[in-house]
């Protein structure tokens, strides 16, 4: 490799953990060793299965989708962008590949020889953090400043008492491990483990563990000769032992694995090994559990067969919600659960309204749009959609139509019961404007686009954020196409767009204080999605449009995204990020303690850290207003 690409690559990288914890000559000796691989859209780089491969990846343009098999078809578990790190089994595990890693459209993406990366990692403590963390997780970037430490994954559980993240899931084990004393001989031992067909046991002194044996040991210290089969066991005993107590977790388990480099845990009562012995955790205890689908709960959501059923596990959703946030889970990974089940109901919705009415007599595709098709929604609001089905013949049109605005009903009805009320501005696919042909629907986003606010009647900014539920992704592929066609040098809709975002009342007034709701039943209240949360959502989609970030529907992501591919401007993206989590955060909140929608906070029963926490989270929505300004040359306002 030129010695100029491995520049290149390095400069990419440096930008990213866990390469940022590397020095220029480190860098530089990584990216000359890095493959690099253009991926097709929809072309996988490995699937579930696979033998595993001798490097680890890095998204360097493009998406990855990360999917694993649930009730016998492949199911999201993430999205790779830019700069995230996927693949790192070969660094942990010796069995194959458990998940697929398919290009969401066309990606390049660097491949690391991990025999060229293991000595960085063996020397910098934050490198293994990093690499354990996201393998243990199986989340896309748990590093992040502010949440520095704690493990979470997008694996969601449940059982009859609790629903957890892997993180706080307990973990099955062996509760009755073999235990025996010092004095036992290697040979009886092994017979013992032999007859009960497990692979280790537990030393142990007044039922304290004192050491553990394991097939390891008999291979590597009896089997070449070293001691003979009469030895007693603690002189082959690998001492001391490794402890955790009863309610460990799976990704607790899994990273102490790791960092010790053992193959078993010794659980005992209070997680001491100067308490009774509990159980044993295996490695092929944790390979059992990461190898479950990552929700217990979409697989409710596939068995379901009434609105009753998909209601129970809407409520099971706002109960995961709720501990999560209370155990201070970072809201991007709450939000990517709670968008992947919520997609899960949609789709189960409408699944069942084709049971009761029959097969479609065209292909289609039904679209959340706004909050769910942001995958932001973590309160029960309103449910938001449009369908497109394919173009038919003329003479069939009126039927085809007639069939998919009694689908949109029957699934919309069915959401209701769920709990999702409808759009108050009739934003659904039940209404009949919004369930249009392809060809109609193209001819409504070059409209929207080409004449805003002149011959676009119904025109709003929720139809621009979108997310397939069901159907054929071709349908949802040509609307982007369209709307990234069209907004080249659009000026015209950038004004639009710009200045709609620019119109809303300013959260904060001349004297710095909270602008409140005047009159209403929310009078004296805050109203935090129209003046803090939806102006930096519409900033983050109007950016993001005009800088061609396809596929990036999550306002936080886009910002990140954006901070990535405009570097000059990229602290104003990351505080409106960070911004946008804080603001979310009170939101949801609000609407879990009132069960409402949390649009309007009660400012006075806020602590006076709380207020200047949501005060100096409405900062960086100034500096983007004159980014958008400048950006745009918005001089128009109304």
């Amino acid at each position: 490799m030129s010695h100029s690409i491995a520049d290149t690559i390095a400069n990419f990288l440096k930008s990213y953990s866990p390469f940022n914890y590397l020095n220029a000559e480190e860098l530089i000796q990584v990216a000359t060793s890095i493959g690099v691989i253009n991926l097709e859209k929809h072309k996988v780089l490995f699937q579930i299965n696979d033998k595993l491969h001798d490097s680890f990846y890095v998204v360097a343009s493009g998406a990855i989708n990360l999917n694993v098999v649930a009730d016998a078809e492949e199911t999201l578990l993430n999205k790779c962008y830019a700069g995230d790190v996927f693949g790192l089994r070969p660094f942990f595990a010796k069995n194959n590949y458990m998940m697929t890693a398919k290009a969401r459209e066309d990606s390049i993406v660097y491949a690391i020889p991990i025999a060229t990366f293991k000595p960085f990692v063996a020397q910098n403590p934050q490198v293994l953090d990093f690499l354990l963390e996201s393998f243990a997780t199986n989340t896309r970037n748990p590093f992040d400043k502010e949440n520095r430490g704690k493990l979470i994954t997008d694996n969601v559980y449940t059982d009859s008492q609790t629903n957890e993240i892997q993180y706080f899931q307990s973990l099955a084990y062996n509760k009755t491990p073999i235990k025996i004393a010092a004095s036992t001989l290697v040979k009886d031992t092994a017979q013992l483990m032999t007859d009960n067909l497990v692979d280790s046991a537990i030393i142990t002194n007044l039922n304290f563990p004192i050491g553990i044996v394991t097939d390891t040991d008999f291979r590597t210290k009896i089997a070449n000769g070293r001691l003979p089969i009469t030895a007693t066991i603690d002189k082959i005993m690998t001492t001391p032992v490794i402890t955790v107590p009863e309610n460990v977790s799976v990704a607790e388990a899994q990273l102490l694995l790791l960092k010790n480099n053992v193959s078993h845990l010794c659980v005992t009562t209070d997680g001491s090994d100067k308490s009774e012995v509990r159980g044993i955790i295996s490695e092929h205890d944790l390979i059992v559990a990461q190898a479950n689908n990552p929700g217990v709960l979409i697989k409710e959501i596939k068995r379901s067969l009434s609105p009753k059923e998909l209601k129970q596990v809407r409520e099971k959703l706002t109960d995961l919600i709720q501990s999560s946030i209370a155990k201070n889970i970072p809201l991007p990974h709450i939000y990517n659960i709670s968008g992947e089940i919520i997609t899960a109901i949609v789709k189960r919705s409408v699944e069942l309204a084709i049971l009761d009415l029959g097969s479609p007599p065209a292909r289609f595709a039904w679209l959340s749009i706004g909050s769910q098709g942001r995958k932001e929604q973590l309160l029960v609001t309103d449910q938001d959609s449009i369908l497109i089905f394919e173009d038919v013949a003329a003479e069939k049109y009126r039927d085809v139509k007639d069939y998919f605005l009694k689908l949109s009903k029957r699934a919309t009805v069915i959401l209701e019961k769920v709990g999702y009320a409808p759009c108050p501005y009739g934003h659904m696919a039940s209404t009949m404007s919004w369930c249009k042909s392809l060809t109609e629907w193209i001819k409504q986003y070059e409209t929207w686009m080409k004449t805003p606010g002149e011959k676009s009647n119904n025109i709003s900014s929720v139809f621009f954020d979108y997310e397939i539920a069901f159907g054929e992704n071709q349908l949802e592929d040509a609307i982007t196409d369209v709307i990234f066609k069209n907004v080249k040098a659009n000026t015209l809709f950038y004004d639009y767009l710009g200045n709609d975002t620019l119109r809303k009342n300013p959260p904060l007034n001349f004297f710095k204080k909270f602008n409140l709701e005047e009159e209403g039943e929310h009078k004296g209240k805050f109203d935090i999605k129209s003046k803090a949360i939806m102006p930096l959502v519409d900033g983050a989609r109007l950016f993001a449009i005009s800088m061609n970030l396809k596929g990036i529907n999550n306002t936080y992501s886009r910002f990140k995204q954006l901070a990535m591919v405009d570097s000059k401007f990229s602290e104003i993206y990351l505080n409106c990020a960070d911004a946008f989590l804080i603001l979310s955060k009170f939101r949801t909140l609000e609407g879990l303690k009132n069960d409402s929608s949390g649009d309007f906070i009660t400012v006075d029963e806020l602590t006076k850290v709380e207020k200047e926490k949501l005060k100096n989270a409405l900062i960086p929505m100034k500096e983007l207003e004159e980014l958008l300004k400048d950006r745009f040359r918005l001089t128009q306002f109304s």
